[in-house]
């Protein structure tokens, strides 16, 4: 069973920069790359992290998507 957000690093701190980052980047990049607007909900981290703190909290390494692009990319193993 896959732990929970807050046990893999979404924490308070996560909502906060979250919240902030989105609001600086309000548009999808992919759907922006493609002619469209489209509000950004997501904060894709570029590379994985896969549990490296680094890369979690390194801003140069997110990317602000719609859920659908997101899931595409996810979904995708990339």
């Amino acid at each position: 069973m896959r732990e929970s957000a807050a046990a893999r690093g979404y924490d308070r701190r996560w909502q906060t920069l979250r919240s902030r980052f989105l609001r600086r980047f309000p548009l999808c990049v992919e759907c922006r790359s493609a002619g469209r607007l489209t509000p950004a909900t997501v904060i894709d981290h570029v590379i994985p992290h896969r549990g490296d703190d680094r890369l979690f909290w390194d801003e140069t390494n997110w990317q602000p998507l719609c859920k659908q692009c997101h899931d595409k990319k996810t979904g995708a193993g990339l």
